[in-house]
């Protein structure tokens, strides 16, 4: 539940911060400030709802992985980040289930992301990005990279795996874009997206068992654990569910990556002349600027004791996983920008939290991992020259977003090799 309006508390909540959080330089000082003085504030939702938010990581991972941590958000007064219709009020989507239901669906879908499996993508990966990386190479002298690259390059891959037509890409945009804003369309404009985008999703489905192959969704529909199959609802929120991070959070951490290694130029050069950092180098992408929001709602079903403080039962908290990224006792001059931070033995997937912890890790993580690789590996050595084309403080970037991202990134090649 929310705060009381009229407590104590509420009177001296913080504000939502600000969007972005300091594109051109170290994250949002609210975060250093949390994690210093107030590691457990009220914060403010763009709704007006008033929460308290966790700051630490130690504290953030203890929730995320707590048997008691809810991800049901439809109860009557439940704090909202979105106004109208939003991604918590479907209960057929995976993100929204608590055990049982939510493990007996990540037992299903168990083998269908596993690194073995994804590695077998990769080449197509990075056949696709380094395609649209040629395609910037050979065009003009400017481009789009948010419209010429970080789009196209999830949203192929998405339709080739799942066998979703090609064509259909605009539509995905103009759906995924109504769902991850906080403030653009009514209510009105979200539910008739969410009608649309559902029934397409049905449509998917029933037109693949029409004619099976072996795409993604015809994975889905032969799913089962013990003989229990997916349902019908359960099918198509999945679908509904893959296409929506399938293709806009990856763009969105393309988009936002090749802006910080662009406006860092010793960290673009550092990458560009050794381009086997570039796995060490998604990662930082993934803890500085990842996962692109300011964090989850979780609503706790008994009471818990942080280091930060104890939650009541029944109280809905805010896990600011951004503020958990930039934690000072766990990263090391945390504002900083390193891509050489993380060592090559996978101790990143255990320190940042963007794709998550616990029962709800997310389940594209590994697929998100190559796409992102391959992007920039595509980048480094297919365009090392690559900069920005206009001053980075005129790079527009999304307003109360979800999903927080550059409008637009225009980019052309430097003689120099670094940005501008």
């Amino acid at each position: 539940m929310p705060l009381d309006p009229a407590s104590e508390p509420t009177r001296s909540a913080c504000p939502w911060p600000e969007l972005p959080p300091g594109p051109l330089g170290p994250p949002s000082p609210a975060f250093a400030a949390r994690h210093a003085e107030a590691p457990f504030a009220p914060l403010t939702l763009p709704t007006g709802d008033v929460v308290r938010a966790v700051a630490g990581h130690e504290d953030t991972r203890l929730v995320m992985a707590h048997s008691a941590a809810s991800r049901d958000l439809r109860y009557p007064g439940a704090p909202r980040i979105s106004k109208g219709l939003s991604l918590e009020d479907d209960p057929t989507a995976i993100l929204n289930m608590d055990a049982p239901e939510h493990t007996r669906l990540r037992r299903i879908l168990s083998g269908t992301f596993t690194p073995r499996q994804v590695e077998a993508w990769r080449p197509r990966v990075a056949e696709i990005a380094g395609g649209l990386a040629a395609g910037l190479a050979d065009g003009p002298g400017t481009g789009d990279l948010v419209e010429d690259f970080a789009f196209p390059l999830p949203s192929q891959v998405i339709c080739e795996l799942m066998g979703v037509p090609a064509q259909d890409q605009p539509r995905f945009r103009r759906w995924t874009g109504m769902f991850l804003s906080t403030s653009d369309g009514t209510a009105d404009d979200r539910m008739t997206a969410a009608i649309e985008f559902m029934g397409y999703a049905g449509e998917l489905v029933a037109a693949h068992r029409e004619n099976p192959g072996d795409d993604l969704i015809d994975v889905l529909v032969q799913a089962r654990d013990a003989g229990d199959r997916l349902s019908e609802d359960e099918l198509t929120g999945l679908v509904f569910g893959l296409i929506l991070a399938g293709h806009e959070t990856t763009a969105s951490l393309i988009s936002r990556g090749v802006f910080r290694l662009l406006t860092n130029p010793d960290q673009w050069a550092a990458l560009t002349a050794d381009p086997a950092l570039v796995p060490r180098a998604v990662e930082e992408i993934l803890r500085y600027d990842g996962p692109g929001g300011y964090g989850v709602l979780r609503r706790m079903t008994e009471a818990v004791e942080l280091s930060a403080g104890r939650v009541e039962a029944g109280e809905a908290i805010f896990l600011m996983l951004p503020a958990a990224n930039q934690d000072p006792a766990v990263f090391a001059d945390p504002q900083r920008f390193d891509i050489t931070r993380f060592g090559d033995g996978g101790g990143a997937q255990q320190s940042h939290l963007s794709f998550g912890h616990g029962p709800h890790y997310c389940l594209g993580a590994n697929l998100a991992r190559v796409e992102l690789q391959e992007a920039f590996r595509a980048l480094a050595t297919g365009l090392p020259e690559l900069g920005l084309a206009v001053d980075p403080l005129d790079v527009p970037w999304t307003a109360e977003a979800i999903i927080h991202r550059p409008v637009t990134l225009p980019v052309g090649r430097r003689p120099s090799g670094g940005p501008r």
